[in-house]
């Protein structure tokens, strides 16, 4: 059976930019198998599932086939299974509401006076956040 290091597959499947980032969070304690947090070094097999918490998200992925060496972003997809709940990477949809692009002027309005900006001010404070009534 093919094994190879935890930190070299996550490299080389393209979860993680860099080996050193894959060693690190290994390091962490932040890649887990059935609940046991993994060094680096750790020699992973097919069928194995790995917890991995990244970024603020906490993923899931089931080792399909073993690889050393990166890969391209297709031929990866096929080294694992994503089985992260749908839940967990719907996480910060909803911290985005409300929350588009900056605001904008017209064209060759320029910068608002300060009556405009007042009054701009007054109007965030007033509607967009939340105020404790006593």
């Amino acid at each position: 059976m093919k094994t190879t290091r935890v930190d070299k597959w996550l490299w080389s499947v393209r979860i993680f930019k860099s080996r050193s980032l894959a060693a690190k969070t290994c390091r962490d304690g932040k890649v887990k198998l059935a609940g046991k947090r993994l060094k680096s070094s750790y020699l992973i097999k097919p069928q194995d599932i790995l917890h991995v918490q990244r970024l603020g998200y906490h993923m899931v992925y089931k080792v399909n086939k073993i690889i050393s060496k990166r890969v391209s972003a297709e031929l990866a997809k096929a080294c694992y299974e994503n089985l992260t709940p749908a839940d967990e990477l719907q996480k910060y949809a909803s911290w985005f509401v409300g929350k588009g692009s900056p605001e904008r002027r017209a064209k060759g309005t320029g910068r608002p006076t300060k009556k405009e900006r007042r009054t701009i001010e007054s109007y965030k404070t007033e509607h967009l956040y939340i105020t404790e009534e006593e």
